[in-house]
C-alpha cells in the first residue's frame, strides 16, 4: 500500500491542506481538535523552558474510532501527565475512518494528530494502548498512513518509537513484528521514565542510534523489546524458548504498578469532546484492581493489588472534574466499585454534596453480592433511576463455582427482588458463553435464571411493566488468568447453544416478553482468541488482513470473518498450526506460553493450581471457593511479594470534602 509522502519541516501541520477536504468526509469535526482542556505546546517547547535542552515528543493513539478513543481515561491520564513537563510534547491521534483514509491517500496526507495536525512520523514516540486486539489492524493502517514502515527492523532513528501498552500488551507477540517495545501495567511513571531515557539519548547526540535507544529502554527490565529476544519452535509447533539475544537483556519483563493513587489525581482536566463519543460522562477512577478471583478475568488478574483512592480524594477529583468539564454525570469507576471500603460514604456525601444540583452518579457493573439498596438509593437521588446491571457470568450455579463467581440464584433473586420492591423496573444481567466444561443445560438455565427475576419482579412491585435484559458474551481464554490453558470453544457450537437459548426465552408465553435477549455470534471471538493466546507467527495474519482491507474489526459491520480465516491459511501454511490451533486447543502445563517471559507477578504454579481445581469443581470432585484475599489471608498468587507491593484499602477515617449542601 502507497503510504502518503509529502516533504515539509518536521512538526509542521498539515491542517492548511486537510481543511478544505474536510467537507467531504462524515463527521469531520472528529479530525478538527481543539476541545475544551486540550493542550497545544511549542514543537520545541523545551528551547523555551528554563531548564533548555531536548524537546521529547509523543503521540498517543487509541487505535479505534475518535467516539470511541477520546473518553478512554488511560490515553487522557498519560496526556495529561507528559504535557506537564515542560519539555514534553504530547498529541492525540486516531484511527480515521475509510472515507478519510481515501482522502488522505489521495491527497498524500499523513496520519496525523488532531491537537497540532502534526504528522506522527514526526514524533520521538507513538504510544498505543490497546484494550481489545481487535485493534491491531487499526495500528498497522496508521502506521502506513503516518510513512513509518511496518516493521520494526526496517525504522531508523528518523522514525518514532512504536510502544504498545494496555490490557492487550501482556501478550504482545502477535505484533511483535511491529512493535519496538511494550510496557505492562500502569503507565502514569513509566511514560515519563521513557521520556528521560529519550530525552539524554537525543541530548548525547543518539549514539548508536536506533539500537541503542532500544538497549537502554530494555536494561532497565521493565520494558519489552521483542526485536532483543529470539524464538525458537519445538518439532511439535510449540516455542521452544523466547531468549535474549544480546548481553544485559534481563530474561524476565516485569509489569509496572502505581501503588499510590492519591498522589496521581488524574485527568484534573478531562476532554470534553467536539463530536459524539461512546460515554459523555466525567469519569473517576476509585480503586485499581481485583482481587475476587474470577478465574476468566484477566483484568483482575493482571492489575493486582487492590489500592483504593482515599475518599478524600475522589471528593476532590469529583468537584474538580465537573467544574472543569460541566458534565452532569460521574461515573466511578473500577473493576467492582461497589467493592471500594467507603463506598456508602463516597456515595452518600457526593449525593448530599450535589444535591439539586442537576448531577447524576453513577457506577458500573455491580456484583450482585456486593449490591445494597441504601447505595442504590444514594447513587439516583440526585439524578436518573436507570436499569441496574448486574454479572452472574454463569448461567448455573456449577459453572459459577467453576468460575469463582461465587452468587447463588438466591443471592441474585434476593437482590433483584429488593431493587424491583425499591421501584427500578429495569435490570440487566450479564453472562458468558463457552466457559471451560460448559453444557448446553447450563447455558438454558440462563432463561430459567431470567423467568424467575421477572416473577420475583412482578410479585414484589405488583406490575407487569418490570423488565430483564439479558446480554451475553463469549468467553475468550486470556493470558496470565488459570484459563490461559483452556480450550475455547469453537463458534459453530456458541452459536448453537445461543440459538437454543434465544428459542426458549421467545417461546415462553408468560415472560418471553420481558425478556430482552442480546448477544454476538461466535465468529469474532474466535478471531479474538487467536490474536490473545497467539505467537509470533500470527503477525502475518494480522498484516495479510490489512492488506486484503482489515479495519476496526471491533465493529460487526466492519469485521470479516472469512477474511481472518483466509489470511490464517496463507500465513501459516507450513506452521503446523492453524487457526484452531491457537484457539480450540488445550494447553499443558508444560507447554511454554508465549508471554511466559513478560511477568505480570502472578505465580505460574498458583494459576495451574487454580486451573485444576476448577475443573476438579466441574466434575464434582472439589468444592474450592477462593476467596478475597482483602479480607482473607493470603492465598499465595504471588503478585505482592514477586512485585514487592502490598493491598491498599481502607477505611481512612477521612470524611468526603466538602461536606457542605450547596
Amino acid at each position: 500500500m502507497s503510504a502518503p509522502s509529502v516533504t515539509a519541516a518536521r512538526g509542521e501541520s498539515v491542517f492548511a491542506r486537510l481543511e478544505p477536504l474536510l467537507p467531504s468526509v462524515s463527521k469531520p469535526i472528529q479530525y478538527v481538535g481543539g476541545e475544551l482542556n486540550a493542550t497545544l505546546k511549542d514543537w520545541d517547547c523545551a528551547a523555551q523552558s528554563e531548564e533548555g535542552g531536548e524537546t521529547v515528543r509523543w503521540a498517543l493513539m487509541y487505535p479505534d474510532a475518535y467516539e470511541v478513543g477520546l473518553p478512554n481515561q488511560g490515553v487522557q491520564i498519560l496526556y495529561e501527565i507528559l504535557n506537564e513537563r515542560d519539555w514534553i510534547v504530547a498529541e492525540r491521534t486516531y484511527a480515521v475512518w475509510p472515507d478519510m483514509e481515501k482522502v488522505m491517500r489521495d491527497n498524500a496526507i499523513p496520519q496525523f494528530t488532531v491537537d497540532g495536525h502534526r504528522p506522527v512520523r514526526d514524533f520521538d514516540v507513538l504510544g498505543l494502548s490497546f484494550s481489545t486486539e481487535l485493534g491491531y489492524t487499526n495500528m498497522l493502517n496508521a502506521l502506513d498512513l503516518a510513512g513509518i514502515p511496518l516493521h520494526a527492523v526496517d525504522r531508523t532513528e528518523d522514525h518514532p518509537v512504536v510502544l504498545a501498552g494496555g490490557h492487550a500488551a501482556f501478550n504482545p507477540e502477535p505484533i511483535a513484528d511491529f512493535i519496538d517495545a511494550a510496557v505492562l501495567g500502569d503507565g502514569e511513571e513509566v511514560v515519563l521514565a521513557i521520556s528521560e531515557i529519550v530525552r539524554e539519548w537525543k541530548t548525547e547526540g543518539r549514539p548508536g542510534g536506533r539500537d541503542e535507544l532500544l538497549r537502554r529502554m530494555a536494561v532497565t527490565g521493565n520494558i519489552y523489546v521483542p526485536q532483543l529476544y529470539d524464538v525458537t519452535y519445538a518439532a511439535d509447533a510449540t516455542i521452544e524458548a523466547v531468549v535474549p539475544n544480546k548481553p544485559g537483556i534481563p530474561f524476565r519483563v516485569k509489569k509496572h504498578t502505581l501503588m499510590d493513587l492519591d498522589a496521581w489525581p488524574y485527568p484534573a482536566k478531562p476532554l470534553v469532546p467536539l463530536a459524539e463519543t461512546v460515554h459523555e460522562r466525567f469519569s473517576v477512577e476509585i480503586f485499581r484492581g481485583c482481587t475476587r478471583g474470577c478465574r476468566f478475568c484477566q483484568a483482575g488478574m493482571i492489575t493486582r493489588p487492590v489500592r483504593e483512592r482515599s475518599i478524600e480524594t475522589i471528593g476532590n477529583m469529583v468537584e474538580n472534574g465537573i467544574r472543569q468539564t460541566g458534565f452532569e454525570e460521574v461515573g466511578l469507576l473500577s473493576l467492582s466499585s461497589a467493592d471500594h471500603t467507603e463506598i456508602g460514604d463516597v456515595a452518600s456525601g457526593l449525593a448530599d454534596r450535589y444535591e439539586g444540583q442537576n448531577v447524576s452518579l453513577s457506577l458500573p457493573s455491580t456484583r450482585v453480592d456486593a449490591f445494597n439498596i441504601t447505595l442504590a438509593n444514594e447513587f439516583s437521588r440526585n439524578g436518573r433511576r436507570s436499569g441496574l446491571t448486574f454479572a452472574p457470568e454463569g448461567g448455573s450455579e456449577r459453572m459459577r463455582k467453576v468460575i469463582n463467581k461465587m452468587v447463588t440464584e438466591e443471592d441474585l433473586i434476593r437482590t433483584v427482588s429488593t431493587a424491583y420492591g425499591h421501584g427500578w423496573r429495569q435490570v440487566k444481567l450479564y453472562f458468558m458463553c463457552g466457559l471451560p466444561t460448559e453444557t448446553d443445560e447450563d447455558v438454558l438455565q440462563i432463561a430459567e435464571l431470567a423467568k424467575k427475576v421477572i416473577a420475583k419482579g412482578r410479585e414484589v412491585s405488583g406490575r407487569n411493566d418490570v423488565r430483564c435484559t439479558v446480554s451475553i458474551g463469549g468467553f475468550v481464554p486470556k493470558p496470565h488468568t488459570p484459563f490461559q490453558w483452556a480450550a475455547q470453544l469453537d463458534h459453530e457450537t456458541t452459536d448453537e447453544r445461543l440459538k437454543k437459548l434465544r428459542d426458549e426465552v421467545r417461546s415462553d408465553k408468560k415472560f418471553g416478553r420481558a425478556i430482552g435477549f442480546r448477544y454476538h455470534d461466535g465468529k469474532p471471538g474466535m478471531v479474538e482468541g487467536l490474536l490473545s493466546r497467539g505467537d509470533r507467527r500470527v503477525g502475518a495474519i494480522i498484516e495479510q488482513v490489512w492488506r486484503d482491507g482489515g479495519r476496526f474489526d471491533g465493529w460487526s459491520e466492519h469485521f470479516s470473518y472469512d477474511r481472518w480465516v483466509e489470511a490464517s491459511q496463507q500465513a501459516l501454511a507450513g506452521t503446523g498450526t492453524d487457526l484452531e490451533w491457537y484457539t480450540t486447543r488445550e494447553r499443558d502445563y508444560d507447554e511454554v506460553l508465549p508471554w511466559d517471559h513478560l511477568d505480570s507477578g502472578l505465580d505460574k504454579d498458583w494459576l495451574w493450581g487454580d486451573w485444576e481445581d476448577a475443573l476438579a469443581v466441574a466434575d464434582g470432585s472439589a468444592d474450592v471457593e477462593i476467596e478475597d484475599c482483602r479480607w482473607t489471608p493470603c492465598y499465595d498468587c504471588g503478585v505482592c511479594p514477586e512485585m514487592g507491593t502490598e493491598i491498599q484499602v481502607g477505611p481512612t477515617g477521612q470524611k468526603l470534602l466538602p461536606l457542605s449542601v450547596v
